[in-house]
């Protein structure tokens, strides 16, 4: 081995020795801090990152408010619609609620009455508009057994009885019509007298041909004759109202509040027979 060879591999030695020593030296933890790494740099960038994050959260909620308040418009919608479909619901079953209450009514008074008339239940399908007449159509005709001058009424009271018939359905004329007029008594008193309607008098009627003589109260209870009438005796019409002297000084005359609710009526019943005889059938003229 020459010299300048022998004196290359020392030098090499040397070198690698010295670089062990130097990655022995480098690679426990480091005992010094880098600029980065030191607690005065990083209380510098300290508001800088917060900021940084505050504007990144803004800018997240700036790109993502429009499409929350599209989802949050459109959920009101699907609400809105929800909630108006139940009220509809709840209407339709109030309405089958109401109406079964009315049918129910109409059902226990047939029962009750079942010994003395035959009934056939109607309901209402049309109203006279008109303020001068009161007249409804109902739901039954000819091909029902209906006729005319059968009595209508309900569980309340007297309604009218039926003027015209067709095969279908047939138009009936209330007690509160200037054309009706109904034989009647005050139940207390037995005094007689004719209640008829009166144009334009909102559902009222009233009581003629009072004798001077009787003594008359508000409130009493008026109810059907019987008498020189078609309709059945002892039906409920309506109560007194205000009372008054008739001009030519012979009769007295009193308002009549009907028992039947005849601006509301919905369903009712016509009588197509009276079984115990006391008066004649109902359409017999």
């Amino acid at each position: 081995m020459s010299w300048v060879t022998a004196k290359r591999l020392f030098f090499l030695i040397v070198l690698v020795a010295v670089t062990l020593s130097v990655m022995r030296l480098t690679v426990p933890e480091t005992t010094r801090l880098t600029l980065l790494e030191s607690s005065r740099f990083r209380d510098v960038l300290a508001p800088v990152q917060t900021g940084l994050t505050w504007l990144g959260r803004q800018s997240h909620f700036i790109v993502s408010f429009p499409a929350a308040m599209f989802r949050a418009a459109e959920r009101n919608q699907t609400l809105e619609q929800e909630v108006t479909r139940l009220e509809s619901q709840l209407t339709q079953l109030n309405e089958y609620i109401m109406e079964n209450q009315r049918l129910a009514a109409l059902l226990n008074y047939k029962q009750v009455m079942v010994r003395d008339y035959s009934f056939l239940t109607a309901s209402v399908i049309a109203r006279d508009p008109g303020n001068w007449f009161a007249t409804v159509t109902l739901n039954r005709g000819n091909q029902d057994g209906i006729r005319e001058n059968m009595t209508v009424l309900t569980p309340e009271g007297l309604v009218g009885r039926v003027v015209s018939v067709s095969a279908a359905n047939c138009e009936v004329l209330l007690i509160t019509d200037p054309r009706s007029g109904v034989g009647s008594l005050i139940q207390e008193t037995r005094t007689p007298g004719i209640v008829e309607g009166a144009a334009g008098s909102s559902g009222m009627a009233r009581m003629i041909h009072i004798p001077k003589n009787a003594l008359l109260e508000e409130g009493q209870a008026v109810v059907t004759s019987g008498l020189g009438s078609v309709f059945p005796k002892g039906i409920p019409v309506g109560v007194l109202g205000s009372i008054r002297n008739e001009p030519t000084g012979l009769f007295q005359s009193a308002e009549i509040h009907p028992y039947a609710n005849l601006n509301e009526l919905e369903e009712v019943l016509i009588v197509t027979t009276v079984i115990n005889g006391a008066q004649s059938p109902p359409g017999g003229g």
